[in-house]
């Protein structure tokens, strides 16, 4: 069994870290697993961050690369293994996708130096740092694009160009017009935006830029990279959805990029953004990539936690996981995650039902592989479209206008002082409490973060479980995915006859049943023999 510490002695650490000098009282449920001295075992979890928005250590309003340094800790005591770091290079927009130097620090975020201080301070803490690469396509301000203007240059080619044949009509994959024209008349392919050239990955001199830009900040110490928009290098219209030659020129990129950066860091841990509706669709990206964001069971969860009905999730799980192993060649590949910086903030989705968020969470936190949680879900932030509302400033403090508060963009007025670090390190039973405690059970059990997933065969419609086993443990994970006591029979997991961890008091185990209590998550494992 897991010895657990008190969680008002881990909040009080956390405390510190953070500035606040209050105490919060003894929690009365089941509190998280104790970090030992010494235990540097991985949650497994990324935390995304946007910097704007994150911390402002020189009082401009704008979060900068010092604020991530500093708020490190924070980031420790929360358990997670990594960070992702939306776009650093510089850009003439507020969110940095579309880059103007790929092997340069953004002058509001700081200095390259300020830059190597994170990465040298994160990894004596134990966490990784990972940061966006946007490679379909540049700013329109880019020195590549302004030169390939003039077609005499050797950077005309790396962008394309209409011919007189083209349908300048045409329809991008990303769902807007794909050509966009130039003040004399001529057109070139830019999918998202006029502000966002699409660069030709069927000229060589790119390819090659772009594995050196991989190369460059690998040397610098990131441990990898976000791919945005990775299935769009060869996708470009909406004609060609489910083109399996596309899907293969698109594979084959990204591999001849891994290839490349891993001859400077061979654990290099690169993770793509491919937005597909169905898990079939990603398993081809196992192999070539490190793993790819899973939006389907992003959908799946939230919709689980909804309804409080289980469905088929489990049995789901189970072959989507099998599916990635085969072909990445190992289980745990998965990257799950809720919601990011594109979509509406989990707490809009669910109404801002904080049992349905918590009952999210501890499915997300109890799934293989490397979960990704959005900063501020662990508070319960919302948000929702348009996009920059999605990526409002973090609340560290119970006050909007606190030291170090980012102040670029308004805060929503749903985000009140009680949803804030501050507030949230001082209630025991705050959503922040179990979110720490769920990452912290990741670092103790094995098997949820490593583990092979088996569906369990549930009795009860609101009860979903899943069995995870890997070389050092053997789990049940059950989840109560409604507001009412719920019973559920064990059956032929019935040696699970011992409570590891459980998000609440009041978890009974008899006569190969378990009751769980509203909203409960628990962890069984197998009785000594």
């Amino acid at each position: 069994m897991i010895r657990h510490a008190t969680l008002a002695s881990m909040l009080a650490a956390t405390l510190l870290f953070s500035g606040c000098a209050s105490t919060p009282a003894p929690r009365p449920v089941v509190a998280p697993p104790r970090v030992e001295s010494g235990d540097v075992a991985p949650s497994g979890v990324y935390y995304e961050i946007f910097v704007r928005s994150w911390y402002d250590t020189n009082g401009d309003g704008i979060g900068d690369l010092n604020g991530v340094t500093a708020k490190l800790d924070y980031l420790k005591s929360l358990g997670v293994s990594g960070i992702w770091l939306m776009p650093i290079n510089p850009s003439p927009s507020y969110h940095g996708y579309d880059v103007t130097d790929y092997e340069a620090i953004n002058p509001q975020y700081g200095t390259m130096a300020d830059f190597e201080r994170l990465l040298t301070e994160a990894h004596r803490r134990g966490i990784k740092v990972i940061i966006d690469l946007v490679i379909n396509h540049t700013s329109n301000e880019h020195p590549w694009f302004r030169a390939a203007q003039d077609p005499h240059d050797p950077h005309h080619d790396w962008y394309s160009w209409a011919t007189p044949g083209t349908d300048l009509t045409a329809k991008s994959a990303a769902g807007d017009k794909a050509w966009q024209a130039l003040p004399d008349g001529r057109h070139y392919l830019g999918i998202f935006s006029p502000g966002m050239p699409d660069l030709n990955y069927d000229n060589p001199a790119v390819r090659q830029a772009m594995v050196d830009v991989g190369r460059f900040w690998s040397r610098k110490g990131v441990d990898g990279f976000r791919l945005d928009a990775a299935r769009h290098l060869y996708l470009n219209f909406q004609s060609q959805e489910g083109d399996p030659a596309v899907l293969r020129e698109n594979l084959t990129w990204w591999r001849q990029f891994m290839r490349g950066v891993r001859t400077v860091n061979p654990d290099a841990y690169v993770v793509g953004e491919v937005t597909e509706s169905r898990w079939q669709q990603l398993a081809p990206w196992y192999g070539a990539l490190s793993a790819v964001f899973d939006f389907p069971l992003a959908t799946r969860l939230i919709d689980a936690a909804r309804s409080g009905e289980a469905g088929d999730l489990a049995e789901r799980l189970q072959q989507r996981y099998a599916g990635f192993a085969a072909r990445a060649g190992h289980e745990g590949a998965d990257a799950p995650f809720l919601s990011n910086h594109d979509q509406n903030r989990v707490m809009s989705q669910l109404d801002g039902d904080t049992a349905q968020m918590r009952v999210a969470a501890a499915m997300l936190l109890t799934l293989p592989g490397h979960p990704f949680v959005y900063y501020g879900e662990e508070l319960g932030m919302r948000g929702t479209k348009p996009d920059p509302d999605l990526r409002e400033p973090m609340r560290w403090e119970r006050g909007p206008r606190a030291a170090g508060e980012t102040t670029w963009e308004p805060g929503n007025a749903a985000n009140g002082p009680d949803v804030s670090v501050q507030a949230e390190l001082a209630d025991p039973g705050s959503l922040l409490a179990d979110y720490r405690m769920l990452i912290h059970w990741r670092k103790q059990v094995s098997a949820l973060r490593d583990g092979t997933l088996t569906a369990f065969a549930s009795d009860n419609a609101h009860v979903v479980g899943w069995q995870l086993q890997d070389a050092d443990s053997h789990v049940l994970v059950l989840h109560n995915l409604s507001g009412q006591p719920q019973s559920v029979a064990l059956g032929a997991a019935s040696s699970f006859r011992a409570v590891r961890v459980t998000s609440r008091d009041g978890v009974q185990l008899h006569d190969h049943r378990v009751d769980l209590p509203p909203d409960t998550s628990v962890v069984l494992e197998q009785a000594p023999r």
